[in-house]
């Protein structure tokens, strides 16, 4: 695995493999000599493993730090711990933990590694000396089961992507479970990981969070995440709004598709849209979000560059002008819900 990715970054004019690592010691006894600008590092190693050389790395040395992850159970939920601890964004491996085929995601892994020299790391720590509480929140059935969508008509839709996972649990473990809204998720995240996300963030919060399934009828207080390589839709069905996932091709490189999801609330009349753009590459839930705000009762919120780790979806959905609200990644749930009161 080290041979495969290291030809596949030399690759790049940009890139420089410096060195490798055969194991966690070994890479914090090298990092120190060769000082990278970015590392890419696999959970599963000898003596010692990804997580607690993650740990290692954020203490002495905070870098940033692209997994290479397996899409098991276990290995969708330590990469999920890995960016709780600071790793910036994750490659799912192709096949298994040696996968000798993840020239398949050659493109991904580059663009991922170039991106996350320029990620500013004070913003995957802003609050080093105040982390967040993992405090675990049992859900009943009844919590589970909200009363359905009815007389607030207003629906708070969520798109992020590189950083998203941080940024969300900042988010909606702010929110009250009294929340007169349902929240809709993207998260660009591929097949087998988001319900390992959905999972977490549902212990956290005081909300309900689930992966999203075909055929739920929205209901208030509950945040529904698009599932991994699928699209998440919403249609109005006589007095419900219920959630279509599909597997319609990739919108410029992306499924599930924050602007996908926006176009798709941009046909519901006589509700109120609540959207949110937070950290991620590229520019993806703009073009769905200037039609949103064309065609319906929208307000929207950006996360402002101070907060983000990567600035380009919130940059890109400001510069049309179509932003309501810039503001910094702690103040966006008191922006949410003071828009659901109003």
């Amino acid at each position: 695995m080290r041979k495969v990715i290291s030809d596949m970054l030399n690759q790049e004019e940009c890139i420089s493999v410096v060195g490798t690592a055969r194991n966690g010691q070994d890479a914090i006894d090298k990092i120190k000599v060769l000082q990278p600008h970015v590392i890419t590092l696999d959970v599963e190693m000898p003596v010692m493993d990804g997580l607690e050389t993650l740990k290692i790395i954020m203490v002495e040395n905070p870098l940033p730090v692209v997994m290479v992850s397996s899409t098991t159970v276990d290995g969708a939920k330590n990469t999920l711990l890995a960016i709780e601890y600071g790793a910036v964004d994750f490659v799912a491996k192709t096949s298994g933990a040696i996968s000798l085929d993840l020239h398949k995601v050659k493109e991904e892994l580059v663009e991922k590694v170039i991106l996350a020299s320029s990620v500013k790391m004070q913003n995957v720590f802003p609050n080093k000396n105040k982390p967040l509480q993992n405090i675990i929140k049992s859900k009943t059935q009844e919590e589970m089961t909200k009363s359905p969508l009815s007389l607030t008509k207003k629906i708070v839709a969520i798109g992020t992507s590189t950083g998203g996972p941080k940024a969300l649990q900042q988010v909606l473990t702010k929110l009250p479970k009294s929340l007169q809204a349902p929240i809709v998720i993207v998260q660009h995240m591929p097949a087998g990981f988001t319900n390992s996300l959905a999972n977490r963030l549902n212990t956290l919060s005081d909300i309900a969070v689930k992966e999203a399934v075909d055929g739920e009828i929205l209901k208030n207080g509950v945040a529904y995440i698009a599932p991994g390589g699928f699209h998440l839709t919403i249609v109005k069905m006589g007095a419900s709004m219920v959630i279509h996932i599909d597997k319609s091709p990739p919108r410029k490189g992306h499924r599930p598709s924050v602007d996908v999801m926006f176009e798709s609330l941009s046909l519901v009349r006589d509700f109120k849209m609540i959207a949110v753009i937070m950290t991620g590459m590229g520019a993806d839930g703009t073009e769905g979000l200037m039609k949103l705000k064309s065609k319906t009762n929208c307000y929207a919120i950006a996360e402002s560059e101070e907060t983000a780790i990567v600035y380009g979806m919130p940059k890109s959905a400001i510069n049309t002008n179509s932003v309501d609200e810039v503001v910094p990644l702690q103040n966006i749930a008191k922006s949410i819900i003071n828009k659901c009161l109003n």
